[in-house]
């Protein structure tokens, strides 16, 4: 299977420590297309429950379900969770991808946590 960035993917993330995220849920892949073909570790942004509380972390990203994304319920995109994961070990199946501008979204997200410019 070709991963592509924007997709989305159901992942198994247990097992985890401490306060890490886990369960088999979905995931934004982030990594760029060239390594996504060429390595078997991909860096995945999870999605979680949507809360008020959570929408107003400037990392944490809504993400409605749409017929592209094949989301089952309103989503939040914690890419404070941002994780490596071994697609060939933990891949569960796609559901997905995400349109252009939520991607975009998803970058200002990850440039809050890692604070690049």
């Amino acid at each position: 299977m070709i991963y592509k960035r924007g997709d989305v993917i159901d992942i198994n993330l247990n097992p985890t420590k401490g306060s890490e995220t886990g369960k088999i849920r979905p995931c934004i892949i982030v990594t760029n297309d060239i390594y996504n073909e060429r390595v078997p570790i991909l860096q995945v942004v999870p999605l979680t429950n949507w809360s008020e509380k959570k929408s107003l972390i400037l990392s944490n990203i809504t993400i409605n379900p749409t017929t592209k994304n094949n989301l089952s319920k309103k989503s939040i995109a914690d890419c404070l969770q941002t994780r490596p994961i071994d697609i060939k070990e933990r891949f569960v199946r796609k559901r997905g991808f995400i349109d252009a501008t939520t991607m975009m979204k998803i970058d200002k997200g990850l440039k809050i946590v890692f604070e690049l410019s």
